[in-house]
């Protein structure tokens, strides 16, 4: 009897500790990407002009250097998420939740490589010595064209992303860890943001021109995602799965 109720106490601070992983690293990824992203990426780069988003990036180029480094922490923490969500859900299905694992990190794998791109922007545009053979503008504009490349790598990645979003949707649906008009309102919330990303991704490749932002109306699933995390990490797990 002892020895059982060991292992369900072991049981139980192993989910809440994957609980607490998980919500603390997303916050923690959301903080980091959103800076990166918004007050420097899209703050500095000029859409279509090589010249303006050059200038930009050398008088702030601390900021950009930092927002590089900001996006590769949360690819890291991403890889971590991945491990946390595993142990979370391996009790509802232990393959399909390895699955959504491993969509994630090759999301974060992609998403690293694609960051490379934003170095050699920046090496582009602060002109290396051994650059100077080359053009000013030549230099500018593959600058630029790096730059299109990391968001382009990105659009790659968030396809995969948004099929391990609407997996971990369809688990926590399932898992009874919540209760059903929860679990069905966050699972759905889930699946609705993959969607959004991947239709994002697929309008960009298919359609020239595109500049739908679906995602950024459907991403509700991750910021309930997170404090639902936090929340159970918290109050713990009532119900335990075979």
């Amino acid at each position: 009897m002892n020895a059982t109720n060991d292992t369900s106490r072991s049981t139980e601070l192993s989910l809440r500790t994957a609980a607490i992983v998980a919500g603390l690293g997303l916050l923690v990824m959301a903080i980091l990407a959103a800076f990166a992203n918004f007050s420097v990426i899209q703050n500095l780069v000029v859409p279509g002009d090589a010249n303006a988003t050059a200038v930009k990036i050398l008088a702030n180029a601390g900021s950009f250097r930092m927002g590089i480094c900001f996006f590769l922490l949360t690819a890291i923490l991403d890889v971590i998420v991945a491990w946390a969500l595993y142990i979370l859900l391996k009790p509802v299905n232990k393959s399909l939740s390895l699955l959504a694992a491993l969509f994630r990190v090759v999301y974060a794998a992609i998403f690293a490589a694609a960051l490379t791109n934003l170095f050699n922007a920046l090496l582009l545009f602060t002109g290396a010595d051994y650059l100077k053979v080359f053009d000013t503008k030549q230099l500018f504009a593959q600058g630029m064209a790096s730059l299109g490349a990391f968001q382009s790598g990105w659009d790659i990645g968030l396809v995969i992303f948004g099929l391990h979003l609407i997996l971990v949707g369809y688990l926590i649906f399932k898992s009874g860890y919540a209760p059903q008009w929860l679990g069905i309102v966050l699972g759905l919330l889930l699946a609705i943001g993959g969607i959004g990303y991947m239709a994002d991704s697929f309008g960009k490749f298919i359609l020239p021109g595109y500049s739908g932002t679906i995602a950024q109306f459907t991403f509700i699933g991750e910021v309930a995602l997170i404090f639902w995390l936090l929340w159970k990490g918290i109050k713990g797990f009532d119900k335990r799965l075979n």
